[in-house]
């Protein structure tokens, strides 16, 4: 199976949801989004992908990156895809790809319904 992670090793929900991949013997492709971000388009085909508001993606509690890229719940999706493609902080982890779906694996368990 081919599992991929959008990836933020300083995050603990991020390391344990990798590790739990790892414990099923999967070594996934991790990509570390905040060295290598992605950009508007891809961030667009995500989010699609995850079948969810473009603002269920965005992390809220990084407030300082919030306030400075001028976004709030009620800003368009293409106001919130430009600032996490601006600023790839205020792009929610850990994300899982796999064949059976995407998603926002917060907590950390729900990557099992994935694996």
């Amino acid at each position: 199976m081919k599992v991929t992670i959008y990836h933020n090793p300083s995050c603990g929900t991020s390391r344990c949801t990798l590790a739990l991949i790892r414990e099923k013997g999967i070594e996934p492709s991790i990509i570390e989004y905040l060295k290598t971000p992605l950009s508007k388009a891809e961030l667009k085909a995500l989010v699609a992908k995850m079948g969810v508001p473009v603002k269920d993606v965005v992390r809220w509690k990084q407030k300082a990156e919030v306030v400075a890229a001028g976004i709030d719940e009620a800003s368009s999706d293409e106001a919130l895809l430009d600032a996490m493609a601006a600023s790839p902080i205020l792009m929610n982890r850990p994300i899982v790809v796999t064949d059976k779906g995407a998603k926002l694996c917060r907590p950390e368990e729900t990557v099992a319904s994935l694996l």
